[in-house]
């Protein structure tokens, strides 16, 4: 069930502004007016910004009705996701202090990013992902924009252990026309992260509509994707500046090329002893006795 304070949680501090005391409603304005600088603020930083204590920036997350500020600071990211402009999250970015801080910064968000999406991935929707891909009559990756690196990967490898997988972006052909033989046999495999594509979303719509089966590998569920999908694989992408973060999404990937690739065991191993000999008579990788 989506938490509705954490949808939106502007509306929310608003609502209970009245009630809130003189420190918490000096922290309230400024979520307000700042609400894409607070999301990566600790509790102590944003006291100081405020002039508060920090003790009154966690009783303002309880009046809020969150465990404590680090789930309000969730709330405020989720938010931000889809709101910040390019310009805006480049200004975020300047705020690092220099160079070691940002690779410090955005290695450290890859991994919370990697930890959440193990803690919080659905196990069951990711086996029938599996099935799916294996059963299909022939697979479509769709995404745009930044995304299309996530989807020229897991082509690349999805064509290694299987024949039947097709990426569709926009390219000479229009996105439907791409599509356009695609059938209720079919599957549909949908990347999309924020800030989501229109043309993305209006191909799994037309995919929806054509009876074919969706997955969506998007942030969250409350995801535009994510609610036209049959099968919702979250990975999360909670960015630390103007790049997008695909590692987590990337590492989602890895793993179903993995599992499928462990269900075609003895037909890929046949495949890639055929291509092994390709690569050697046609130099296409360096050789160990090469000098």
């Amino acid at each position: 069930m989506v938490d509705e304070n954490k949808k939106d949680l502007i509306s929310q501090i608003q609502k209970e502004f009245p009630k809130l005391s003189k420190g918490q409603k000096l922290i309230a304005q400024y979520i307000i007016d700042n609400y894409d600088k607070a999301a990566f603020m600790t509790a102590s930083k944003l006291a100081n910004k405020v002039g508060v204590s920090e003790s009154t920036v966690v009783r303002f997350a309880n009046a809020l009705n969150f465990e404590g500020y680090p789930q309000l600071q969730k709330g405020l990211e989720e938010i931000i996701k889809t709101k910040l402009t390019t310009v805006q999250r480049v200004e975020m970015a300047s705020e690092y202090s220099d160079e070691g801080a940002i690779l410090k910064k955005v290695l450290k968000a890859d991994i919370d990013n990697i930890r959440n999406t193990l803690e919080k991935i659905d196990y069951d929707v990711f086996q029938q992902v599996v099935d799916k891909v294996c059963h299909s009559e022939t697979i479509y990756i769709v995404a745009l924009r930044s995304s299309t690196a996530l989807a020229d990967y897991l082509g690349f490898y999805l064509n290694l252990v299987l024949d039947n997988v097709k990426i569709v972006n926009r390219g000479i052909s229009n996105m439907f026309e791409q599509m356009l033989r695609i059938s209720d046999k079919d599957l549909v495999i949908g990347i999309g992260f924020p800030r989501y594509s229109v043309q993305t979303l209006d191909a799994l719509n037309y995919a929806k509509e054509q009876g074919a089966t969706v997955v969506a590998l998007t942030d969250s569920l409350i995801s535009p994707l994510a609610s036209m999908a049959d099968y919702p694989l979250i990975a999360k992408s909670n960015m630390a500046s103007f790049v997008d973060s695909l590692v987590a999404p990337l590492s989602l990937i890895n793993a179903l090329v993995v599992a499928v690739g462990m269900r075609e065991k003895d037909k890929i191993t046949e495949y890639f002893n055929k291509l092994e000999d390709i690569w050697e008579k046609y130099n296409v990788y360096e050789r160990k006795d090469q000098n």
